[in-house]
């Protein structure tokens, strides 16, 4: 019996053994497995080699102390866009930082620097420079976010970035468009004052560069040149600001095809009026309206792609003033038709009447009909009252013979005779005006491209 007894104890406490040896086993197994799934959230080696996990970056490099310095420099790629309508203009850069920060400084046997992409950037502190005026900006992300950061042994840190910003520019068209517009880019810290952050030209005056191929369709980009100063707020103190400048000068030739040429072409078509007879109403009439119209439409489609400025710009003083010239034409031809009519009531009135017909020449019988006539052919007020051709029609129908030899003889005489015609029975305003008109046109023409050039 105590045999039996010691066996089934030995047996139960070796089986507890085995079972409590197996629960250890697996327990180690499964604390060492845990132990290896841990390593997936601790730090990469590149930010345990810069110690990221040791140091509280809210803060900036050296607080407390001097005002930490970064510098900048820039890389204009383009310049995309200029807008007159928004006073604004499109830009991608290059934007650089540099400053030292010791927190990140590592050992080094080959004294290489280590570089990275945006994913420690919201680990670390960076300089939060932004751009004043701006619209709209941002980063590029194709086919990654276009953002660098090169950490040296020493600490030293290079901070790039690839942005496109729109920003203002405050023009001036007073002399539009033969203008020269001054705009800037303005880099400057938003939180941090000048007791904590001093942003200076990297190179000086070097800092600024720009590729070579630049070039717009309306402008042609004169300078780029660097400055600094200082702003100044109310509430936060002042703060350093950096400045890109550039100044955009007008390329001319478009307008002057599109605006100044035709112009100058409506105003000598204006004056074609002066060498037509002053009795023929409806060509002078019609020509002056035509070119009243188009003056304008070439103002107002120049006016529809320019900001409403409350200013007279320079397109401006040329158009309205060959709009003048146009509209004084047409009034040259009102002044001379009145006092052609009223000549005409005084030579009607000394002639009067004799046995109802009237004596009237071949130029005032032109005024009726609007047909030269020979001035020996004796002509009734009711021979012009009709058209010339259905005067024509009843001389055939009636006689042909009788009417053949007058006819014959008007034709030779109008064609010895249409040259002394017009030249005598043009009106002295008509005679000053062909030498007035130009004369003042061309010397307008030259004070205005003299003063503007």
């Amino acid at each position: 019996f105590f045999f039996f007894f010691f066996f089934f104890f030995f047996f139960f406490i070796w089986k507890k053994m085995k079972f409590l040896t197996f629960f250890f086993k697996h327990s180690k197994r499964e604390i060492k497995m845990r132990k290896i799934d841990s390593t997936k959230v601790r730090p990469l080696k590149s930010e345990q080699l810069l110690r990221i996990e040791d140091h509280d970056f809210a803060l900036r490099p050296g607080f407390g102390g001097s005002p930490i310095p970064v510098g900048i420099d820039v890389q204009v790629e383009s310049i995309d866009s200029i807008s007159e309508v928004d006073m604004d203009f499109t830009m991608t850069l290059y934007l650089r930082h540099y400053w030292k920060d010791e927190r990140l400084s590592f050992r080094s046997t080959k004294n290489k620097s280590m570089t990275f992409d945006g994913r420690l950037i919201k680990k670390i502190w960076v300089p939060d420079v932004f751009f004043v005026h701006s619209k709209r900006s941002f980063i590029h992300d194709t086919t990654v976010e276009n953002v660098m950061l090169r950490v040296y042994p020493d600490g030293n840190v290079l901070f790039s970035l690839r942005i496109t910003v729109s920003a203002m520019c405050f023009m001036d068209f007073s002399r539009f468009p033969l203008d020269t517009q001054n705009c800037s880019l303005e880099l400057e810290s938003y939180a941090y004052n000048e007791d904590d952050l001093m942003l200076y030209w990297k190179h000086g005056n070097q800092s600024l560069s720009t590729d070579e191929h630049i070039s717009l369709s309306q402008f042609f980009i004169e300078e780029f040149s660097a400055s600094s100063g200082l702003a100044f707020y109310s509430s936060t103190g002042w703060y350093n600001r950096l400045f890109i400048n550039f100044a955009l000068r007008r390329h001319i030739f478009f307008f002057v095809l599109q605006s100044y040429f035709p112009a100058m072409l409506m105003v000598m078509l204006s004056w074609v009026s002066f060498w037509i007879d002053r009795r023929a109403v409806p060509a002078r009439v019609s020509l002056g309206i035509t070119t009243v119209l188009t003056m304008s439409t070439i103002i107002t489609g120049v006016s529809a792609s320019m900001p409403q400025v409350s200013y007279i710009k320079a397109v401006d003083v040329y158009l309205w003033i060959s709009f003048l010239f146009v509209f004084l034409s047409v009034i040259e031809y009102a002044a001379v038709n009145y006092l052609t009519t009223i000549e005409e009531r005084k030579q009607l009135k000394k002639r009067g009447k004799a046995s109802g017909m009237y004596s009237i020449d071949a130029v005032q019988a032109m005024a009726f009909d609007g047909c030269y006539h020979d001035p020996d052919v004796d002509m009734d007020l009711t021979a012009f009252s009709d058209r010339c051709e259905e005067n024509a029609t009843r001389a055939r129908a009636t006689s042909v013979s009788n009417v053949g030899p007058a006819r014959i003889k008007r034709k030779r005489s109008l064609k010895g005779n249409v040259g002394r015609i017009i030249l005598q029975n043009n009106h002295v305003i008509d005679t000053y005006s062909r030498i007035i008109f130009p004369s003042v046109y061309i010397v307008f023409n030259f004070f205005y491209w003299g003063l503007y050039i």
